[in-house]
C-alpha cells in the first residue's frame, strides 16, 4: 500500500512539472515524403495516457484545397509516449520497419505539394502545411517535428519542424533523434564562413552567357559563393528563388540578380527579404543563368532585411529589347508608362506552353510578316526575327487555374479586360528565361487602373452609321445547333442520327443549351451594333435551311431585336446547287448570307463556287530526305464552298460572294514535299497555301464575268500580302520578285482540275478595299501573339470607288479568348452577353455609297391665271370647253 502511495505521489509531481504534457494530444512527429511511393506519417502519444485512436483520423489537403480528405479512420489504442507508424501501401514503396514498430499501411496520395492533418471526430487536432497554399513546398524530404515540441498544434507553425534529407527512413518508430547511420548519411550544415564572396553582377557579366562558363559549355568548372537578399521565391514554374545584391555595382550593363536553383519548393524559412548566402556552379539552363544547388543544398539563412526596390525598366536608345532584359536578369523589375510595354497577346491559353498566360512587347503590338510584307521578302525574314525578339511571357510562378489572373484578381468580362494594344503599368515582377524565353514572373497585383487604353472598346463601329448601305463579313465561330441541347438538323460531316450518343453532331460549337444561348446572344448584340445591310457569314453550322437550322434560329433572334423595317433575311441557295439537296457543299460548316429587304433586293438566283478539293494516292511525289527516297502519304483536303447573290440597290447592280477557304492547320501534298508536315513553312504563309491559291484561281475565273459591282468578302485564311489575296489582286509575274504556283492533284466538281500546279501570271484584278483605305497595316484576327487581316473585302473598281468607310471592329482580335462562350481554360469565369469576345475574328463593315435617285424636277409652263392662263380659258368658253369645277 505504502509502495503505490509513492508511485501515486510520483505521478502527481510529474504531472505538476510537466502542465501541458498531459493536456496533449495525438500529435504527427514525423513526415516522410522520399522517392517513388516511399511516404509515412508518424503520429505521437505526448501525454500520461494511453488514447482510443478510433476517434482519430489521419488525413491531408490536395494542393490548395481547404477540404480535408481520409488517409485513414485510425484504431486501436497508443500508449503515452509511444508512437505509431503509417506507411503507404503501394508495392513499390521501399520503407521497411522493423516488426518491433507498431505500424500500419494505407493509400497515402500526398506529394509533397499537400497537407497533412489529424482530425479528432471533425475536429482539427494538429497540423502539418499551411492549408490553402500551393507548390512542392514538401516535397523528397524527410521532416520531423522537434524534440521540444509537446504538443499539437491545429495551426501550421514551421519553426516546429527540422527538414532532412530526402529517403531518410531510419528515425521512423522512435520519437526523435538524428539516427545517423543507415545508406544515407546527414551531411554537415553548411557555412559561409571564410568563403570568398563572388558578387552577382560579376557571375552575370555584361553578355547574355555568365563570362564564368567557358565557351561552348553549360556550367562553371568551380563552385561559386554568393550572398543576397531574397526578392521572390519560385515554389513550382521555377524551383527556387531569387538573390539580389543589396548594393549592385550600379552599372546599367549588369544584372545585381540571379536565379539560385534548389530543385523544389523553398522552406518557409526563406521568404523576400532575407538574407542567403549559397554555393553552387553556375549553369545557363536554357538561356536562364543560376547557380545550382540542388544536389548539395549548400546555403545558409540570414537575418531579414529590406527588399531591393524593383528598377524600372527600360530599353535604352540603339538597345534592343533583348539585350535591355538581359540587363535585368534575375532581378526584380517594375513596368511603368516609361517602360512602353504592351500587351501583344491577351490573357489566354498558350497552347506551347499548356498554361494561361499573357505575351507583353516594346513599343507597339506584334504584326504578322506577311500581313505587311510580300512572303519570302526580307522584308518578311526581318519582321519575323524582330518578332520574336520582342517578346515578353508574363507568368505567375503557380500555374493560373482555369478563368482566374493570379496578379489580376478583378478579371472579368466587363470592366477587367486585357486588350491587345494596352499599355502595362505598376507591374512588378523578376526577370527569367523558360527555353530561352524571357518571362517575367510577376509578384504584385494589378487593378484595371493599371492598363492604359491605347485602343479602348467601342459599343458600336464608327462606319455602322455612315454610307447609303453598309455590308459586313462575320466568322461566327462554329455556331452550331447540332451538337447542344436545341437540337438542329445534322450535317453532312456528323455522325448519323441513328448512330447519336450523348454527343451528336461534329463536336464543333456549343455543347449546351447555356453555352448555345450564350454565343447566340453575343453574335446577335455585335450585329445589331453594326447595322449592316448585307452580311456574309463564315462558320455556321452547315445544316440546311429549315425552320430548325442554325442560320434560321440566328435569324429568329436577330429578328426579335429589330424593327420590322430593318428585319433580315437570308438567302438560299438553288436545290440544284445543293449538296444532297439540303447543303452549301458537303463540310461541317458553311457560309451564308443575311440581308435587309428594305433596302437592297436579291436579283435572280443564289449561286454557288465550288472549290478544288486535293486528292493525292500514296505515293505520288517523293523527296530526298537525306540520301533517303521517301514517298507521300495520302491526301484528302477539302475547301468550303463560295455563296454568291447580286442584288438590286436602287437602279445599280451588287454582286457579293461570301468565301471561307482552307485553314492554314492541317499540311497539303506540298507542305509534305517541303517538310513542313509537321512545322510551319519556311515562307510564312501556313500550311496548304497552294491549296488556296487553287480556291483563288477558281474563284477569279469565275466572277470575272459578273456585271456590275462585285465585292468579294470572308474569310480567306490569308494574310494581306500573302499568295492567294496577291491572286485575286494585282499580282504581276513580271514585276513580282516571287512565283505563284496552284496546288497539285486538284479536282474541281468531281473533274480533275490540275494533276499539276500551275504558274500564276496575273492577278484578277480586285482591290483590297482595307489597303486602299488605311495601307497593309490593319487587322481583324490574332494569333500566337501577332495581328493581321484572313477577313478581307475585295472589290471590282465600280465598288471601289463607292467606298465611304471600311473597319475592322475590333470586338474579338484583341480580347481574351476566355471571354468566349466556351468553358474550356475559362473555369468558373463569369461570362457576358456583350458584343466582345463574341467570336474570334472581328467583323468587317465596309460603307458603300448608293444614293437614291433624285426625282426629275416637275417644269411647269409660266402662267398668269391658272394652269392654261387666262387667254387660254377664255378660248375654252367660246368653244363651250370651259373646265367643270
Amino acid at each position: 500500500m505504502e509502495k503505490v502511495t509513492k508511485v501515486s505521489a510520483l505521478a502527481l509531481a510529474i504531472t505538476a512539472a510537466l502542465p501541458m504534457t498531459a493536456q496533449a494530444d495525438i500529435m504527427i512527429s514525423e513526415y516522410v515524403e522520399g522517392s517513388g511511393f516511399s511516404k509515412a506519417i508518424e503520429i505521437y502519444n505526448s501525454g500520461t495516457a494511453s488514447v482510443d485512436l478510433s476517434d482519430y483520423t489521419l488525413a491531408y489537403y490536395s494542393k490548395g484545397d481547404a477540404t480535408a480528405k481520409t488517409i485513414l479512420n485510425l484504431s486501436g489504442n497508443l500508449a503515452a509516449g509511444s508512437v505509431k507508424v503509417i506507411t503507404n501501401n503501394h508495392a513499390d514503396n521501399a520503407i521497411e520497419l522493423d516488426a518491433a514498430i507498431d505500424s500500419v499501411s494505407a493509400a497515402i496520395y500526398f506529394n509533397g505539394d499537400d497537407k497533412v492533418a489529424i482530425l479528432k471526430g471533425t475536429e482539427q487536432v494538429d497540423l502539418f502545411g499551411e492549408i490553402g497554399t500551393t507548390g512542392d513546398w514538401a516535397k523528397d524530404v524527410t521532416v520531423e517535428r522537434n524534440a521540444n515540441v509537446t504538443a499539437a498544434n491545429s495551426t501550421y507553425q514551421a519553426s516546429e519542424w527540422t527538414v532532412k534529407s530526402k529517403n531518410l527512413f531510419s528515425g521512423l518508430g522512435a520519437r526523435n533523434g538524428n539516427f545517423a547511420g543507415g545508406d544515407i548519411p546527414i551531411e554537415p550544415s553548411f557555412s559561409c564562413l571564410g568563403e570568398t564572396i563572388t558578387p552577382i553582377y560579376d557571375v552575370q557579366g555584361v553578355g547574355r552567357i555568365s563570362p564564368l562558363i567557358e565557351s561552348g559549355k553549360f556550367e562553371s568548372n568551380e563552385e561559386v559563393t554568393i550572398s543576397g537578399v531574397v526578392t521572390a521565391r519560385g515554389e513550382s514554374l521555377f524551383k527556387g528563388f531569387y538573390l539580389q545584391e543589396i548594393n549592385g555595382d550600379n552599372s546599367p550593363y549588369t544584372s545585381d540578380g540571379v536565379f539560385v536553383y534548389l530543385g523544389e519548393a523553398p522552406s518557409e524559412a526563406i521568404q523576400p527579404g532575407t538574407q542567403v548566402c549559397v554555393k553552387g556552379k553556375v549553369k545557363d539552363f536554357y538561356g536562364l543563368t543560376q547557380i545550382d544547388i540542388k544536389a548539395d543544398k549548400k546555403f545558409v539563412i540570414g537575418e531579414k532585411t529590406d527588399v531591393p526596390a524593383p528598377e524600372a525598366f527600360y530599353v535604352a536608345d540603339g538597345e534592343s529589347f533583348e539585350d535591355a532584359l538581359n540587363r535585368y536578369e534575375g532581378m526584380q523589375i517594375v513596368l511603368d508608362a516609361g517602360s512602353d510595354m504592351k500587351v501583344t497577346r491577351t490573357f489566354s491559353y498558350d497552347y506551347a506552353a499548356r498554361r494561361n498566360n499573357m505575351v507583353l512587347s516594346h513599343k507597339t503590338p506584334l504584326m504578322k510578316p506577311t500581313q505587311v510584307y510580300a512572303p519570302h521578302s526580307d522584308k518578311a525574314t526581318a519582321l519575323q526575327a524582330a518578332n520574336r525578339g520582342n517578346e515578353l511571357y508574363i507568368e505567375s510562378d503557380f500555374k493560373a487555374k482555369n478563368g482566374e489572373v493570379p496578379y489580376f484578381p478583378t478579371f472579368n468580362a466587363e470592366t477587367g479586360y486585357i486588350r491587345v494594344g494596352d499599355q502595362m503599368t505598376n507591374m512588378t515582377g523578376v526577370v527569367s528565361y523558360s527555353y530561352g524565353e524571357p518571362r517575367l514572373v510577376v509578384t504584385n497585383e494589378i487593378t484595371a487602373g493599371d492598363f492604359i487604353r491605347i485602343n479602348d472598346r467601342t459599343n458600336a463601329p464608327e462606319v455602322a452609321s455612315q454610307g447609303d448601305i453598309r455590308v459586313a463579313s462575320f466568322n461566327v465561330l462554329n455556331l452550331f445547333t447540332s451538337d447542344s441541347d436545341i437540337g438542329g438538323p445534322l450535317n453532312p460531316t456528323c455522325k448519323d442520327q441513328a448512330d447519336a450518343d450523348a454527343s451528336r453532331g461534329c463536336g464543333r460549337g456549343a455543347h449546351s443549351l447555356e453555352d448555345y444561348q450564350l454565343q447566340r446572344a453575343k453574335i446577335v448584340n455585335a450585329i445589331t451594333e453594326m447595322n449592316a445591310d448585307i452580311i456574309g457569314l463564315m462558320e455556321i453550322e452547315n445544316n440546311g435551311f429549315s425552320e430548325h437550322s442554325s442560320i434560321q434560329y440566328l435569324l429568329d433572334a436577330l429578328n426579335a431585336e429589330m424593327p420590322a423595317e430593318d428585319a433580315y433575311s437570308f438567302i438560299e441557295a438553288t436545290d440544284a446547287d445543293k449538296y444532297k439537296g439540303e447543303f452549301i457543299g458537303g463540310d461541317a460548316i458553311a457560309v451564308g448570307i443575311l440581308y435587309r429587304s428594305s433596302k437592297v433586293t436579291p436579283s435572280g438566283d443564289a449561286f454557288i463556287v465550288a472549290t478544288p478539293e486535293q486528292h493525292a494516292t500514296e505515293g505520288v511525289a517523293s523527296r530526298d530526305n537525306n540520301g533517303t527516297l521517301e514517298y507521300s502519304p495520302a491526301y484528302d483536303k477539302f475547301q468550303r464552298h463560295s455563296l454568291g447573290q447580286t442584288f438590286q440597290i436602287n437602279d445599280e447592280k451588287l454582286t457579293v460572294v461570301v468565301n471561307h477557304l482552307k485553314s492554314k492547320g492541317s499540311g497539303c501534298l506540298e507542305d509534305w514535299l517541303e517538310f513542313s508536315e509537321s512545322k510551319d513553312p519556311a515562307d510564312l504563309q501556313g500550311k496548304c497555301n497552294e491549296f488556296r491559291v487553287s480556291a483563288a484561281k477558281v474563284l477569279g475565273e469565275s466572277l470575272k464575268t459578273v456585271e456590275g459591282g462585285l465585292l468579294v468578302i470572308g474569310d480567306m485564311n490569308s494574310y494581306g500580302m500573302e499568295d492567294p489575296i496577291a491572286v485575286l489582286t494585282d499580282y504581276d509575274a513580271a514585276t513580282a520578285n516571287r512565283e505563284i504556283v496552284s496546288a497539285a492533284w486538284t479536282t474541281l466538281n468531281g473533274d480533275v482540275y490540275e494533276r499539276q500546279g500551275s504558274k500564276i501570271d496575273k492577278g484578277y484584278g480586285l482591290i483590297n478595299l482595307n489597303t486602299q483605305a488605311h495601307g497593309t497595316a490593319t487587322f481583324g484576327y490574332s494569333y500566337s501573339g501577332e495581328l493581321g487581316n484572313l477577313d478581307h473585302a475585295l472589290a471590282n473598281k465600280l465598288v471601289a470607288d463607292k467606298l465611304v468607310a471600311i473597319e475592322d471592329w475590333n470586338i474579338n482580335s484583341v480580347e481574351s479568348s476566355l471571354f468566349e462562350y466556351p468553358s474550356k481554360y475559362s473555369g468558373d469565369l463569369e461570362k457576358s452577353d456583350n458584343a466582345f469576345s463574341s467570336s474570334d475574328h472581328d467583323p468587317v463593315i465596309i460603307a458603300l455609297s448608293y444614293p437614291a435617285p433624285k426625282p426629275e424636277p416637275e417644269v411647269k409652263p409660266k402662267n398668269d391665271g391658272g394652269s392654261l392662263g387666262y387667254f387660254g380659258l377664255m378660248l375654252l368658253g367660246l368653244l363651250g370647253l370651259r373646265r367643270t369645277r
